[in-house]
Order: C-alpha cells, then structure tokens, then sequence
C-alpha cells in the first residue's frame, strides 16, 4: 500500500461509517455542480477521489442513462461505497475502483479511455500534487467533454476569524485549500486549448470551476 492510501484510510478508519452525515453541513457546493453537469444521454462520468460514492449515486439518479465511474485512494472508503452501491441496486450503473489519482489507467479499470463528464469533489484540497491531478484529468475528457470542480474557496467574503478557524480546523484532516485554484484552472485549460470558468459561492467559502472545449461562434 501506498503512503497515500496508508494516510487516507488512517483518516477514514472510523469517519466513514459517518463521512456523509457529518460532512453534508460544510461540503458545499456539491449538487449545484451535479445539477450543471448536464451529462449527455448515454454519457459517462469518472470522479476522481469518490470517497463513498455520494455524488456518484446522486448523479446516477439524476442522469438515468449515465454510466458512473468512481476511483479513489482509500480501500476503506472504497468498501463503504461498494456498500452504498449495492444498498442502492445500482451496481450495473455505479463501478469503483482502487487508484491513485496522481496515475492510473482508465481503460484497464473501466473499459474506457475518456469520459464525458469528470468531478473532483473536495479531493484537490487533499491531494499534495494536485495540479499534476488536474492536468491528468483534462487529458481524461472527449473532445466535448468537460471537467467540473468544487472545493474549498479563498474565503474572502468571510470574517478572518473564521478563516483562520477553519483553515487550521481542515488542516488537522489533511485538507488545504487551494487558494491559486482559479489561476491554476485557467492556465491548465489554456494550455489544452480549452475554456475555463470559475465561480466563487457562499461569499467564497466555496468555489466551482469548470474546464471545457471553447464554445464555437454560431
């Protein structure tokens, strides 16, 4: 195993078991970006870093004709979201698999070199080379497909005070905003020959940002 995964499954021992009820007051953003993702009939969606498969069961409901993909680091959260899956019927629909986000192989995993839809949910703010991360998923997309993200924002709009409180809480978990995240996406869509586009929310406590083909004059 992996120092990575070693890390993230000392994290998620015990906190899965609880991750989606505890999580749900402060991980927001999450379904503004499933209602935006608008997948294609037929389409296909990878998260990269699915934890439980929270978002990926709530996007497979929302998109009934999608295929859901999901790879995350964790073998213990993994467990969890197969359980989840399987709760949910959803396993013909729903597949997980264990990888590193930093390398892995899609096709050897599920089939498919490329997807229509890729998430990062709250996994950037915890992978240390997460620009490499997001360069890797850009190359993860169809020439119509596109990138969505939502994570911890720069939290100007809010008191310092809960700034600092909550920056110093996160970091206890392992979690670091990416204050540059907006910067970073840009530059990377650029350098693909794709649009970017980023959102600050909720006074900046959050942040979505999306990386797609550059729309065409009519």
């Amino acid at each position: 195993m992996s120092d990575a995964a070693a890390h993230m499954d000392a994290i998620y021992r015990l906190q899965r078991h609880i991750y989606d009820i505890t999580r749900k007051p402060y991980l927001l953003g999450r379904d503004q970006l499933i209602r935006e993702l608008d997948v294609p009939h037929g389409g296909s969606v990878i998260e990269i870093g699915c934890g439980t498969a929270r978002n990926l069961l709530e996007i497979a409901n929302v998109y009934p004709s999608a295929s859901c993909h999901g790879i995350d680091v964790s073998k213990l959260m993994l467990d969890k979201a197969r359980q989840s899956i399987a709760a949910a019927g959803m396993e013909k629909r729903v597949t997980v698999a264990f990888a590193d986000a930093t390398e892995f192989d899609p096709l050897q995993l599920f089939g498919r070199k490329q997807f229509d839809r890729v998430v990062i949910s709250y996994a950037l703010s915890m992978i240390p080379q997460w620009e490499c991360v997001l360069r890797s998923s850009v190359t993860l997309l169809r020439p119509e497909g596109s990138l969505h993200i939502v994570d911890f924002g720069a939290q100007m709009g809010l008191p310092r005070w809960f700034r600092a409180a909550l920056f110093g809480w996160l970091a206890g978990f392992s979690v670091h905003p990416r204050l540059d995240l907006g910067e970073r996406v840009s530059c990377i869509a650029g350098e693909a020959g794709r649009e970017a586009q980023f959102a600050p929310i909720r006074r900046g406590y959050a942040a979505l940002a999306t990386i797609g083909p550059i729309d065409k004059p009519a």
